[in-house]
């Protein structure tokens, strides 16, 4: 059946359609801006068009009416615990086997240490993922947790990806509610979006055939929902996946969100080919970027937050982005290390008002957020 979200009004749609030039795209525009929920081939017709502007006008439209000109940020800093892991995921340049001499794990002291020399940044959220490490046990997370916990009462913890969730929950010999339960009982606010690549089983079964397939992922994060545990979702892009497996990771997404409702924001995260078995390609245009940002939008309804992650972009075509359905940057972050070992050129952090000039340069007002997309009020 076609859902209708009769709460979003967007102003003056004859004004947007106008500035739409492609056919196709006009026709779902219209069927968009009388409220109407996009279909698989809307979204085909979306990334296809080369009425970019057009698209981006539709996107900004829908954006502008959630957001006015708020761009949000979260002051966090990202912690990757350990770079050991066994999935050996082609596009990653990040992970190292279990018996590489460069291989690391922080332990929960030294992770705690991290946090603590970044405290005056007046951090309200730590971000940790790792790899999928074979080493670490269900004692070593808890313990972990409880070390942030105590020592940082006030800090919002997000952590675990989906496909550490699967491995931790192996490890302790419990299902995934189970383990999410006890995380979340030591300490645990929210799941990242990581891990989720693209849902077509055709480039898992090429690209990342160790770890978890689509239906696996989209599971945890609804059981994690049903626990209140709330989290985010993404989407790896410009590799070797079609227009139509973009689509269909989308539309799911959209179809796990109908069912349970916890995810709060959704990040496109850009194929960066550097150091990775995938070097020979060229990942994607900043034309296919702002156009899968723009279709993430439209399509996610039910989503609330589009995010456009700055290190994957560029600060520039990040700024870009807000023009094209993101309404928030992420954050701060302090120490990246994933992309940029891919080849991501951007700076591994930012402070509070370096990411607050790049939101006004780019014509909109900074607003600060927590964890959850609460506002933060300054003191």
């Amino acid at each position: 059946m076609t859902q209708v979200n009769s709460s979003r009004i967007i102003p003056n749609p004859h004004e947007i359609l106008n500035r739409i030039s492609d056919a196709q795209l006009l026709k779902v525009g219209r069927k968009f801006l009388s409220g109407a929920r996009l279909d698989f081939d809307d979204g085909i017709a979306c990334l296809v068009s080369n009425d970019t502007l057009g698209l981006g006008t539709l996107a900004f439209a829908d954006r502008k009416a959630r957001y006015g000109d708020r761009a949000s940020y979260v002051v966090n800093h990202h912690i990757n615990y350990t770079n050991v892991c066994v999935n050996g995921c082609k596009f990653c340049a990040f992970y190292r086997n279990p018996t590489a001499e460069d291989g690391y794990v922080l332990g929960p002291d030294e992770v705690v240490d991290q946090i603590r020399a970044a405290s005056g940044l007046g951090l309200t959220e730590v971000h940790i993922v790792g790899g999928v490490n074979p080493e670490l046990d269900f004692a070593y997370y808890l313990n972990l947790l409880a070390s942030l916990r105590t020592s940082f009462p006030a800090i919002k913890i997000k952590a675990f990806t989906a496909v550490e969730i699967d491995q931790i929950a192996k490890k302790a010999s419990l299902g995934w509610r189970e383990c999410l339960a006890e995380l979340q009982k030591g300490g645990l606010d929210m799941l990242p979006g990581g891990g989720a690549e693209i849902f077509s089983d055709r480039v898992r079964q090429s690209l990342f055939p160790a770890k978890i397939g689509a239906d696996s992922w989209l599971t945890i994060h609804g059981e994690a929902h049903r626990l209140g545990i709330g989290t985010n979702a993404t989407m790896l892009f410009g590799h070797i996946e079609t227009v139509e497996e973009r689509i269909d990771h989308l539309i799911r997404l959209r179809n796990q969100q109908d069912e349970t409702g916890g995810f709060r924001a959704f990040i496109p995260l850009v194929f960066h080919p550097r150091n990775t078995s995938l070097a020979d390609l060229s990942g994607p245009t900043a034309l296919e970027t702002l156009k899968t940002i723009a279709v993430s939008r439209l399509l996610l309804d039910n989503v609330d937050h589009i995010k456009a992650y700055w290190v994957m972009l560029g600060m520039k075509l990040a700024q870009m982005a807000l023009y094209f359905g993101a309404d928030d940057l992420e954050g701060t972050i302090v120490a990246e290390k994933i992309a940029h070992e891919a080849g991501a050129g951007t700076a591994a952090g930012l402070s509070k008002g370096e990411l607050e000039q790049c939101i006004l340069d780019a014509g909109f007002q900074p607003a600060e957020r927590d964890t959850f997309h609460r506002s933060v009020v300054a003191a």
